[in-house]
């Protein structure tokens, strides 16, 4: 049995433990640590030396306006992209100095998926488990599973380019739960999908954080991030703006929208001026 199936089988039992009520899975170092994280793209800075420290066993929402660098921030903590300054630690392991660690413990959906096209939903699941080293009887039977807890089952044979958006990020989703990470990160996992493929997301990620597991998704859809998650960091312009629990972080507003609005700075903007040639009679 290698490493990694020996830390999907622990995983396995903690969740089952957490499910039966029998105990709680001890969080003791958060899901993520980053420290004094920079990115720079020419002479535009898209993370201005972030810190942030992440909860484990937490449903976490990152949001911000389009270019707060949410995307950049996920990134590089996942390892798919280098920083320019700073550390970046998941599960207490070093991303950078330990990179196998990580990977073996985080599963990751990001934004403009792009996927093995040319095998059929289940072809890409059984090479996905090969490539984390899972035993093959465990590959096909989570993979019967996922398929049919995400609604594929009756699509499993079919090539994935000629899924739907939102079949690929259901696919997309299993491939990243396949090894039963202890860390889930999503780029805008809701994009461009039908209401109907949403809930059915929502549920199996629900179901996730409830077994002990954490989830980290970058959106700025407020009324969602507000439905979904127990804890939010807000950035805007490259910085981290406000974190916390989600009723900490929407203090004495109305909404986590209004509050939103508040830290990122739109309420400031100038509403006067109007398009007055929009409209009316022609």
């Amino acid at each position: 049995m290698t490493r990694e199936n020996e830390q999907a089988r622990a995983r396995d039992e903690a969740a089952a433990t957490a499910i039966s009520g029998a105990g709680t899975p001890q969080a003791a170092v958060p899901a993520v640590r980053v420290r004094g994280l920079w990115k720079r793209f020419g002479q535009q800075t898209a993370v201005a030396g972030i810190d942030l420290e992440l909860p484990a066993g937490r449903f976490i929402g990152l949001v911000g306006p389009n270019g707060a660098g949410k995307t950049t921030t996920l990134s590089m903590v996942t390892g798919l992209l280098r920083p320019d300054e700073g550390t970046v630690e998941v599960v207490g392991h070093d991303v950078w100095r330990d990179p196998a660690e990580v990977k073996a413990r985080i599963g990751v959906l990001p934004e403009g998926l792009r996927l093995f096209e040319r095998l059929s939903g289940r072809e890409l699941l059984a090479y996905i488990g090969r490539l984390r080293g899972l035993p093959g009887e465990v590959t096909d039977q989570r993979a019967t599973q996922l398929l049919d807890v995400l609604g594929l089952a009756g699509a499993q044979h079919k090539l994935v380019v000629d899924y739907s958006t939102g079949m690929r990020k259901k696919i997309g989703l299993a491939s990243a739960l396949l090894h039963n990470p202890e860390v889930l990160f999503l780029d805008e996992p809701f994009e461009g999908v039908d209401p109907v493929s949403a809930q059915t997301i929502r549920e199996v990620l629900e179901g996730y954080t409830a077994s002990g597991a954490t989830v980290v998704f970058s959106s700025h859809v407020m009324e969602l991030v507000e439905s979904l998650c127990d804890w939010v960091a807000v950035m805007a312009a490259g910085t981290i703006r406000a974190d916390g629990a989600v009723a900490e972080v929407r203090g004495e507003a109305a909404s986590l929208q209004a509050a939103f609005l508040e830290l990122v700075g739109a309420q400031d903007r100038s509403t006067g001026s109007t398009l007055d040639w929009l409209g009316g009679a022609r």
